[in-house]
């Protein structure tokens, strides 16, 4: 854990928080700023600020976890839909450098919304595409020596 963490004082308890689900390796709590009614945290206990910082196993258990809670409100809640979001990196917005699952229930008029560029309008054409697939494929793929 880390000791300039709110996540990890939270994850000790030295920190206070609203409590939804807790096991050996994940925990879940209220979003202190809800982007809706149910908003939820879903966090590995273990520090890791990015998404490729956290082992597989803990990973995996998160959005097993997450999944489950959006079942929840679902059927607690009355939520209609729910957003799984999870903001990777400065530029993706993220606000509290320990990663984390958002679980946001949605509901008909709610006033939550998601902006796209401009640029959503134009879509790119296949040859780009394809290009930009194959560089990420071949990334994948295991070095041969």
């Amino acid at each position: 854990m880390s000791d300039e963490c709110v996540f990890c004082d939270i994850v000790r308890g030295t920190s206070p928080a609203s409590w939804v689900y807790q096991d050996d390796t994940v925990v879940s709590f209220m979003d202190i700023q809800p982007i809706t009614q149910g908003h939820m945290l879903v966090l590995p206990r273990e520090h890791a600020v990015l998404i490729t910082d956290i082992n597989e196993t803990a990973a995996m258990r998160t959005f097993r976890v997450a999944r489950k809670l959006a079942a929840v409100a679902r059927h607690t809640l009355g939520a209609s839909g729910i957003n799984i979001i999870v903001m990777d990196g400065e530029a993706a917005y993220q606000d509290v450098p320990h990663f984390h699952v958002h679980v946001i229930p949605r509901y008909p008029n709610d006033g939550f919304g998601l902006t796209f560029p401009r640029s959503y309008e134009h879509p790119p054409a296949r040859a780009q595409l394809d290009a930009i697939a194959a560089a990420l494929q071949a990334a994948t793929q295991p070095a041969t020596a």
